[in-house]
């Protein structure tokens, strides 16, 4: 099982406490460094774990936020507006606001990377709750699928299928 503690170095900046919650969204873990009410609602900043070879989120685009992207360990390729990149180690790749985007760990090792999403308005809440849906068992309910993420401001280019989930980015 993963770690999800780490520690603030900054309290005059932080007004809330650090959350050690590791979120499930099937195979992928989720664990939020930062959120909106740390941070004014200015950004929300969150770990994720892919293992090699899972079951990932469908090709997306957010309404509302743009996504930066940071390579901590192993890589992801990212297909971002039709390009394919990876991201490893010090790597970073920015998604700016509806721009369609998908990663994949097509590598023999899990992959982590870190995720700053500005403004700060997606949050541990939708992790939780698509969460619900994609661990339920059984074949994914789609429709579920879809309403979490568009209630999230997230936008599915094509309908999730058996080998995808919800996005974690």
């Amino acid at each position: 099982m993963s770690d999800c503690r780490g520690s603030i170095h900054n309290p005059k900046i932080m007004n809330a406490p650090l959350t050690s919650e590791m979120i499930r969204v099937g195979q992928i873990e989720v664990c939020f460094r930062l959120q909106a009410a740390q941070t004014g609602g200015q950004l929300t900043m969150f770990e994720f774990r892919v293992p090699a070879q899972a079951r990932v989120p469908v090709p997306h685009s957010h309404v509302a936020y743009d996504e930066t992207v940071y390579g901590l360990d192993g890589v992801l390729t990212w297909t971002v507006d039709g390009r394919q990149m990876e991201v490893g180690p010090g790597g970073v790749l920015f998604i700016l606001r509806g721009v369609v985007h998908h990663f994949e760990n097509t590598g023999a090792a899990e992959a982590r990377q870190l995720s700053v999403i500005t403004p700060g308005i997606l949050g541990p809440e939708y992790f939780r709750e698509i969460g619900e849906v994609v661990n339920a068992g059984g074949p994914p309910n789609i429709e579920r699928i879809m309403a979490v993420m568009q209630r999230h401001g997230l936008r599915p280019v094509q309908p999730a299928s058996p080998g995808t989930l919800l996005p974690p980015s």
